[in-house]
């Protein structure tokens, strides 16, 4: 049996995406088109699915974030309300 994990908030996947990425995100980049975002390339995507995947204990749908347009479009896709 796995231990749940605490929910997991918006503030949390920033944070996630700051210190798992090395990316500066701000508050308001995170509905930004990942073009628009500085630095970012599609291997932070993968490596934003195994993060968020540690964090959470659980499995991103990886087919369905990758159409995601930003990182609002992928915390809503990855994480279950």
């Amino acid at each position: 049996m796995t231990t749940p994990h605490p929910a997991y908030s918006l503030a949390d996947f920033v944070t996630t995406v700051r210190d798992e990425l090395g990316l500066p995100v701000t508050d308001q980049q995170v509905a930004a088109d990942f073009d628009e975002l500085p630095e970012w390339d599609s291997l932070h995507l993968l490596k934003l699915v195994t993060a968020v995947e540690g964090a959470t204990g659980r499995t991103v749908p990886v087919g369905r974030v990758l159409e995601a347009r930003s990182l609002r479009q992928f915390y809503e896709l990855a994480v279950p309300a």
